[in-house]
């Protein structure tokens, strides 16, 4: 979710052996399924993937990119090829975002979601998309910069409702109200109504991740097809 200077940042390996609280266990799995369908994609187009580590920490912590601190909520790091998670976003996530119903289940489905934003930055990376992005994004004006990022987010957006998509066709996981669930996530997080709620005023130049409707759409796009080629944010005309 979180990126900075186009880069994302990432700390989390759900350590070797089996996580013991309910949160480690919940982040091992849902790891472990964007691991089997990346990698699913990956080798029918002749390419290697290779998983990110996933780094759980709380209040701060070291990362490749710099001091990540839960402030700035999960990111990924293409310096380590780390995922780097506070899990007291989750909390944030239904309380102060607002973005899914307290201790519902569907809200697991929205933290899903968060994880497979963050796995989308991966797998960005290793198409190299996003150090191309961050070359471009080298001498042209703030916002420009901001214009790039904001593909580079919803592109993330797409390539979670790719896995989601194609999750769903082998476990049958998805529940009533678990996409809405998203969808209001993907909302809750959206610039334009982070900045009104922080600042009162929306000014879309500073947009880094794009509009709640964006972000659910480009969501939706990728749950739809449950394709690689249906999320070319750089591409599109109308985001």
């Amino acid at each position: 979710m979180m990126s900075r200077n186009g880069q994302t940042q990432q700390q989390t390996q759900v350590d070797t052996g089996t996580p013991s609280d309910e949160t480690g266990r919940f982040v091992s799995a849902i790891l472990g399924s964007t691991e089997a369908e990346w990698k699913e994609v990956f080798d029918q187009a002749g390419k290697s993937y290779q998983p990110p580590t996933m780094v759980m920490f709380s209040g701060a912590t070291q990362s490749g990119c710099g001091f990540a601190r839960s402030a700035m909520g999960p990111f990924y790091c293409p310096v380590d090829q780390k995922v780097y998670l506070d899990t007291s976003f989750f909390q944030d996530l239904e309380r102060r975002f607002r973005g899914c119903d307290v201790g519902s289940k569907t809200c697991q489905f929205s933290q899903a979601y968060v994880i497979a934003h963050e796995i989308g930055h991966h797998v960005q990376n290793l198409l190299g998309i996003l150090p191309k992005v961050q070359q471009a994004k080298e001498g042209v004006e703030q916002a420009d910069a901001n214009a790039l990022q904001v593909r580079v987010e919803l592109q993330a957006d797409c390539l979670a409702g790719v896995w989601a998509n194609r999750a769903q066709a082998k476990w049958q996981f998805i529940e009533p109200g678990d996409v809405e669930a998203a969808l209001q996530t993907a909302s809750a997080i959206g610039d334009d109504r982070l900045q009104r709620q922080s600042q009162g005023y929306v000014v879309p130049d500073a947009f880094t991740h794009g509009t709640s409707a964006q972000r659910a759409r480009w969501f939706t796009t990728g749950l739809k097809s449950g394709q690689l080629a249906s999320c070319d944010t750089f591409r599109a005309e109308q985001l």
